[in-house]
Formats: structure tokens, sequence, C-alpha cells
């Protein structure tokens, strides 16, 4: 796989600081190979300009894999139906979280939805669950919401071939541009926060490629 010509070469296996509503217009159509991001949950605006710019630079047949708020679960998924068709949902279980923070008491899943342009399918199989314990100290280290990086290799590794372009808009603690660099695929990252950005960056430089997908506990090191 090779980068479009015209993505710009400060995009490529970077983290750019900005608003990803006008870094994205840099990047062309049908330039990405999968689209894998966690936005703020209650910003509904935004699922929906991602669906529409999803639409736009996904390669045909490929996806979009978006976390999203259980309590927002409609509005999200009607939000991204602005250019992508619902294909599937998965989550993350963790079945030793400790802590209370829904209207239903103890939430012990976050969910994702896997949306489609065109007919997507998974390089690899794989389970609509990633069951990966909870650890607090490697969650929030970078970034208070920030995924457990052996679950985002779960479902990049699945979805995306070697080579391949992932794009993370709102990439916060970097989870997604870290686990690329272990797999050796290519990331387009933005962050709009100019500190998270920078705490990002230095992640990523200390994050080192890998020869052999490592076991879960081994992912808590990044």
């Amino acid at each position: 796989m090779t980068w479009h010509p015209d993505i710009p070469l400060e995009y490529r296996n970077q983290i750019v600081t900005g608003d990803a509503r006008e870094l994205a217009k840099r990047i062309p159509d049908e330039s990405i190979d999968l689209i894998f991001t966690d936005p703020v949950y209650d910003r509904i605006e935004d699922y929906e300009w991602l669906a529409e710019t999803a639409a736009r630079v996904l390669k045909p047949d490929s996806a979009c894999l978006a976390f999203f708020g259980i309590g927002y679960l409609d509005d999200t998924l009607q939000a991204l139906k602005h250019g992508l068709t619902y294909r599937w949902q998965g989550l993350w279980y963790q079945s030793n979280r400790i802590g209370s923070h829904a209207d239903m008491g103890f939430c012990l899943y976050s969910p994702f939805f896997w949306m489609e342009k065109g007919r997507s399918k998974r390089i690899k199989q794989t389970q609509d669950v990633a069951n990966v314990p909870f650890t607090s100290g490697t969650n929030g280290k970078f970034h208070n919401w920030n995924k457990q990086p052996a679950v985002i290799m779960k479902y990049l590794d699945a979805f995306l071939i070697d080579g391949g372009i992932v794009l993370d808009p709102f990439t916060g603690g970097a989870t997604v541009p870290a686990v690329c660099k272990i797999l050796g695929r290519n990331y387009i990252a933005f962050e709009i926060d100019p500190d998270t950005a920078d705490l990002a960056r230095e992640r990523v430089l200390n994050t080192q490629p890998s020869l052999f997908v490592p076991e879960p506990e081994q992912l808590d090191m990044i």
C-alpha cells in the first residue's frame, strides 16, 4: 500500500494539532482504508460530521469504527447515518470495572458502531466483544477517556491491512497511533487540544514497533 500522493506529507504517521473539521479538508477523496476513533460522546454533531467526512475520504467498501456513549445510542446512530450504513455493534467488556458513571449504575462495557461505506469486511475474523480488563493507571495516563491498547489492537488488526491507512480525527491520548506503530500500520491523527497533542506525540515517540503481536498484558506498557 502507498500513500495517496495528495495526502500532505505533514499528515503521514503524524499527530496534527488543530480542528479536525478544517484539517480533514486536505485529505483527498477515497484515500483512507479505515476510520477508528473515539469522539466526545455528547457532541452528536461531531458524529454527523464524522459520517459525512467518512463518506468522502474512505475508499469504497471500507469501515468506520466509532465508540459512543450508551446513553446516546439512538442519537449517535442517526448522526452516523449521514453518509454511512450501519453494519454491526461491538464492545469492550470490562469485567473488573469498579465504579459508577451511568444512569444504570455500574457500567461494564464501552460500545462502538461498525459503520460502512459500501460493503466493508474484516481482514481477519474476530469477536464482536473484546474482553479486556480495565487498567485505570494506563487508561488515564495520557487522556481521561483513553481506550485500552489491547482493545484497539484487536480491531485494527482485524480491519486494517498491512500498509493500510487509518484516520483518527479525535485521537486524544493517541492509543490508535501508538498501536499503529506497533503493528506497522499507517495513520493520520488529529487532536484539537495542544497540550493533549504534545502528550500524544510523546507517547507515540516512546512506543516501539513490535516484531510480534504482543499479549494484552504487554500492551498495558504503552
